[in-house]
């Protein structure tokens, strides 16, 4: 056991086994079939599951690194910057991608895109999920246009001067504190269209 949890690879790989062996059992208790409502339930089990990694990593940005450096010394710093912050924006864009595409995926297969894409105000589901899908594309915006490349500039990874290397850091934090501000209605609008219409 100790072998595949020393093992980020091995735990992601050994997680699907289980839920293969998982669905396996489920197959044989209940009628299940690999038809339209598991292709639905895929779709909104991988938004979440990318949506989690994304609001996850947003809001460690937010509450744990962001708020943490300035008490952190300057000569272990490097550790952040070099290290955790550029792999840590790797998921978190990646997962901002693949959640905004899931749902667009899942609002098709569930022929309420164009509803809730206009904000169609005659069923109030569709409406509040188009505000939280408005809201989504926003934040994924915000991540691919302005985060990542003002990070990059912050981070070292694109080289500028030191000026410009700090008007970045202050753009992509704000804008990362755009998107918890956006992440807080938009989770709402989201589980609240499930649940309460």
């Amino acid at each position: 056991m100790f072998s595949i949890l020393s093992s980020l690879s091995k735990t992601v790989i050994s997680g699907f086994i289980l839920l293969t062996l998982i669905i396996f059992i489920i197959s044989g208790i209940t009628e299940f079939y690999f038809d339209y409502t598991f292709l639905n339930f895929l779709f909104r089990w991988l938004h979440v599951l990318s949506g989690v990694m994304w609001i996850g990593l947003l809001w460690y940005f937010n509450f744990v690194q962001i708020p943490s450096m300035p008490s952190i010394p300057d000569d272990q710093k490097p550790a952040i910057s070099k290290f955790i912050a550029p792999k840590a924006l790797f998921w978190f864009r990646w997962a901002a991608l693949a959640t905004l595409l899931t749902g667009l995926i899942l609002a098709h297969l569930n022929g309420y895109l164009r509803d809730a894409i206009s904000l169609k105000t005659y069923d109030a589901k569709y409406f509040m999920i188009g505000i939280g899908m408005w809201l989504g594309i926003i934040m994924a915006f915000n991540v691919w246009a302005i985060i990542w490349p003002n990070q990059k500039k912050a981070l070292g990874i694109v080289s500028v001067n030191a000026e410009e290397k700090a008007s970045a850091a202050k753009k992509a934090m704000l804008f990362s504190r755009t998107n918890t501000l956006l992440s807080i209605p938009m989770l709402y609008c989201m589980v609240g269209a499930q649940n309460l219409y």
